[in-house]
């Protein structure tokens, strides 16, 4: 990922467009995690925390996972101010080092557009997952008017399914709940949530 590039973007990430699309994706992930209150919750390729601090309350702890300093640095930034006390950050890029921790929940939310590889991210998630444990994904659904070096142009539903029966996770539901402007690249573009079990 051209981490310099969410670097210099820190500061001013959390944009009013942004800060609105998170608030859409929170509400569509909050049914996901009723009753996990005793379930531990990683945000992989987290940022500020724009989607994973607005769910702590239905988890038991969240781990924000990024590669980027800048963008941890806001989000502790955040955990401070909010007196959020069952949240941390973790500095790390999965796929540069093996992680060496376990969670129930991982989500990943406009993560893996940005993974050349998505199938090997997968691979390393399903070894992060406890039994029977959740990945949540969001994210584009494909879309061929956007084409760009350094970022997948979204995903197909069959696409998706296919690599995550082959890292053995169990796809359970895969929607799209969100249709909008101008926000993938500058182009209308639609969401989805996908769920699967360990």
């Amino acid at each position: 990922m051209g981490n310099n590039i969410f670097e210099k973007m820190a500061k001013r990430y959390d944009t009013e467009e942004r800060m609105e699309l998170a608030k859409i994706i929170v509400k569509e992930v909050r049914p996901e995690l009723l009753n996990s209150a005793s379930k531990s919750l990683i945000d992989y390729g987290s940022g500020t925390g724009l989607i994973s601090l607005e769910l702590t309350d239905l988890v038991e702890t969240v781990l924000l996972v990024d590669s980027s300093k800048e963008m941890l640095e806001v989000a502790k930034a955040k955990i401070s101010q909010k007196g959020i006390a069952n949240s941390r950050v973790l500095y790390s890029d999965f796929t540069q080092q093996k992680p060496e921790l376990k969670g129930d929940i991982v989500l990943m939310s406009l993560v893996l557009l940005h993974i050349p590889d998505p199938k090997g991210i997968l691979e390393i998630l399903y070894n992060v997952l406890n039994k029977d444990g959740k990945l949540i994904i969001i994210d584009f659904n494909k879309n061929d008017k956007i084409s760009h070096p350094k970022v997948h142009n979204g995903f197909s539903h069959e696409q998706l399914r296919k690599i995550l029966s082959e890292v053995g996770l169990e796809t359970i539901d895969l929607k799209t709940f969100y249709h909008g402007e101008q926000i993938f690249m500058n182009q209308d573009a639609s969401l989805f949530i996908c769920t699967s079990i360990k």
